[in-house]
């Protein structure tokens, strides 16, 4: 474990560095830490350690020994862990499945991820279209006007969809979905039928056909989607594009270990 040096008044980087070690070196251990141990290791003081443990204690990043005034890797850490590795198992697993999607029906195919605020873009395929569709990876999609955001609500916890439908919901074009009752009435229509659409309700031009995307205990991991000009993708979409889009969601919800039944 390498030595940290430098002061830590006003010296901004190495402040970070000294807490990422003790991150680090906390995760290795297979027991809880004392001050001194955590000190000797990284090669400073036991006040500037303590004053970053408070710190990452009150985030609840590490915690405290309840027995001990020993410290170790705290619940909000291993969550942050554990949304990093579905990232990375569910971009893995459907890349090869986004790339056969885009092939077989020549539109943009993306996978999102579901966060607190709406769906996140994690990746994409671009389309074979001469004229590129744009849905950057990053990018954050509202739940009540967007295909994956409504299968979010239909699939996802309970708690996030009561709370979407008493939140103001903002009006993107004149053909997004603002009363509650009405999105109420979308994500059951979702739900029964197992896919999404949002014609015009983002951007006007734009439509995206999305399903869901299971894990191995299944929960709803993602969403995946393709995504086009509504000349391509209509309001009602074909029936092939809603089969192969449900058969890939399928195939990466197999790929995370989702079993039927």
């Amino acid at each position: 474990m390498p030595k940290v040096t430098g002061s830590s008044g006003g010296d901004g980087v190495q402040a970070v560095i000294l807490t990422l070690r003790i991150l680090e070196f906390l995760a290795e251990q297979r027991g809880p830490t004392g001050v001194t141990s955590l000190a000797e290791a990284l090669g400073t003081t036991k006040s500037r350690i303590f004053r970053h443990l408070r710190t990452l204690a009150g985030q609840g990043y590490i915690v405290q020994a309840a027995d001990s005034e020993r410290y170790q890797i705290g619940s909000q850490l291993v969550r942050l862990g554990r949304l990093v590795g579905d990232r990375l198992d569910l971009t893995s697993t459907a890349q090869p499945v986004l790339r056969e999607l885009r092939d077989t029906l020549g539109h943009a195919a993306v996978i999102g991820q579901v966060e607190a605020e709406g769906v996140r873009v994690l990746t994409r395929v671009p389309g074979k279209s001469a004229i590129e569709i744009q849905v950057k990876p990053g990018s954050l999609l509202a739940f009540h006007s967007s295909a994956q955001g409504k299968v979010a609500l239909a699939f996802g916890e309970e708690t996030q969809r009561t709370q979407v439908l008493r939140s103001r919901l903002e009006m993107y074009t004149p053909h997004t979905i603002i009363k509650p009752g009405v999105l109420e009435e979308e994500i059951e229509r979702t739900r029964r039928r197992g896919w999404a659409v949002a014609p015009n309700e983002a951007v006007i031009g734009l439509n995206a056909l999305a399903a869901p995307v299971f894990d191995a205990a299944g929960a709803l991991a993602g969403t995946i989607a393709v995504v086009d000009s509504i000349q391509f993708i209509a309001a009602e979409p074909s029936d092939q594009q809603v089969r192969l889009t449900m058969t890939a969601a399928q195939r990466v919800s197999e790929g995370l270990g989702y079993r039927r039944g």
